[in-house]
């Protein structure tokens, strides 16, 4: 038997710390609580991600990059910002509870840090940037994509309670306003 130390699984660790935070929230969240739930030592833990911080990076980067990756492939190659945002709308749209909960305890944890406030703001900056805020049509846009994120917030928050079917068409509504003629 070697002495070579065992490979530590970096999603087994995201999914335990997800999981902490889910249940008990960002405050529940440490080294010693993942490496429990995890199965896995506290040096475990410490090794994979250095600091706390960059622990709530790392859930942050997984829940965002899984994202993306669905906004992407919704929106295909080399999308206009109209598609971007009418993908990222479908995208939220179709996300079940577990992910809006995920989501609500990411943007919590983004609260935490001034740096990754920053990185979101430019994130959304980003987005609506490909818009032209002057013409009507594009604000129909930004507007629909700023109702679906409020939407979204406040149900992944607790703040309202809208069944599947109010939900479902909610979005639909704000889809409908995306269709406007491609730049």
């Amino acid at each position: 038997m070697s002495g070579r130390p065992r490979s530590i699984d970096r999603d087994k660790v995201l999914d335990a710390a997800e999981a902490i935070v889910t249940e008990m929230g960002a405050s529940g969240l440490s080294f010693d609580a993942v490496a429990k739930a995890a199965g896995i030592t506290k040096s475990g833990v410490q090794y994979c991600f250095g600091t706390k911080d960059n622990l709530i990076r790392a859930m942050i980067a997984r829940w965002a990059d899984a994202f993306e990756s669905k906004v992407t492939q919704e929106a295909g190659p080399e999308p206009s910002p109209t598609s971007r945002i009418r993908a990222h709308l479908s995208v939220t749209r179709h996300e079940d509870e577990a992910e809006h909960s995920r989501s609500a305890v990411m943007m919590t944890a983004l609260l935490e840090a001034p740096e990754r406030v920053a990185e979101t703001r430019d994130w959304y900056n980003s987005l609506l940037a490909g818009l032209d805020l002057a013409k009507p049509a594009d604000r129909k846009i930004a507007l629909a994509f700023l109702a679906g994120e409020g939407a979204f917030l406040l149900r992944s928050l607790g703040l309202i309670g809208l069944n599947e079917a109010e939900w479902d068409a909610l979005f639909a509504d704000m889809l409908k306003q995306t269709h406007t003629d491609e730049k």
